[in-house]
């Protein structure tokens, strides 16, 4: 293979290898979103840019209209103000303008939010999640349920749990037990909270919904690449609010299967049997 792979063709093969196994996560100075991995996320991607088209020539239009009122309409160049309360010609355009803008804004945001209500179709996995003061507990909806406890990773625990890679299991969003989901399949997820009102987000994915106590929030996505995801609480829910990370691992789906299979039993041996099948081939990739 070595001696197959020069130049580019190593390089591109080592790329291809990588995608899969890469995690979406915040990065310094990030002004933008983390890259789509749903089409939910691609639509709300799309929408921001739409409305960008008209917002932006709007506030260029509102500070060229103030500058020329300051400099036209001053005291100096106009001693005797215009006494007119009436223009019917501008009246109807400031009226009809924005209500054609809302118009156009309101359509696409309609349609938006009705597909984030409504999965295209009858999801093929449900997964429940629960807010506790601080982490969450994660149910699978199966006939043989399976429950864990997902919470912040600790320091000390990354050299026992295999997760000494800083820059794929960051610190404040790494955590113990990752959600496993497979790709291309259409999740549930209901979220509720046993304490107090929490808030389950996850940017790539194009999820945000309010966990709160006696009620139960559905949501949905369908990833569409494979990876390690990261979200957070996004509800100021008590002193360690920050300390509340959410991670979903996006695999195959016979990665899927055999994981799910192991962790009805050994739920820490599947963890680390599906990260030495998904991380041990970025490190075959680099040799």
């Amino acid at each position: 293979m070595k001696r197959i792979l020069t130049g580019g063709g190593a390089a591109a093969f080592i790329l291809g290898a990588l995608a899969p196994a890469l995690a979406d996560q915040p990065t310094p100075w990030q002004v933008r979103f983390q890259a789509a991995a749903t089409p939910i996320m691609e639509q709300i991607e799309w929408f921001e840019a739409f409305s960008l088209w008209f917002i932006i020539p709007i506030t260029l239009l509102v500070l060229v209209l103030l500058g020329y009122c300051i400099v036209r309409f001053r005291a100096s160049a106009n001693p005797v103000p215009s006494r007119t309360s009436h223009n019917t010609m501008i009246e109807v355009i400031w009226t009809v303008a924005p209500v054609l803008v809302l118009l156009c804004l309101a359509i696409p945001s309609f349609q938006l939010l009705t597909a984030q209500y409504t999965p295209p179709e009858e999801p093929q996995l449900t997964v429940k999640a629960t807010g506790n003061q601080w982490n969450w507990d994660y149910e699978y909806q199966l006939e043989q349920p399976i429950s864990f406890n997902s919470a912040i990773l600790a320091e000390a625990d990354r050299a026992s749990l295999g997760k000494e890679d800083m820059a794929r299991y960051p610190r404040l969003l790494a955590v113990d037990n990752e959600v496993v989901v497979p790709v291309n399949t259409t999740v549930r997820v209901l979220v509720t909270a046993s304490d107090v009102i929490h808030a389950f987000a996850m940017p790539a994915f194009g999820v945000k919904t309010d966990a709160v106590p006696g009620r139960i929030n559905e949501t949905w996505f369908n990833a569409r690449k494979e990876g390690l995801f990261y979200g957070q609480c996004s509800e100021l829910c008590g002193k360690d609010h920050a300390y509340m990370p959410i991670a979903f691992r996006v695999v195959t789906q016979e990665q899927y299967d055999t994981w799910l299979a192991a962790a009805r039993t050994d739920l820490p041996g599947a963890n680390k049997a599906l990260m030495a099948a998904v991380d041990g081939a970025v490190k075959v990739a680099g040799n």
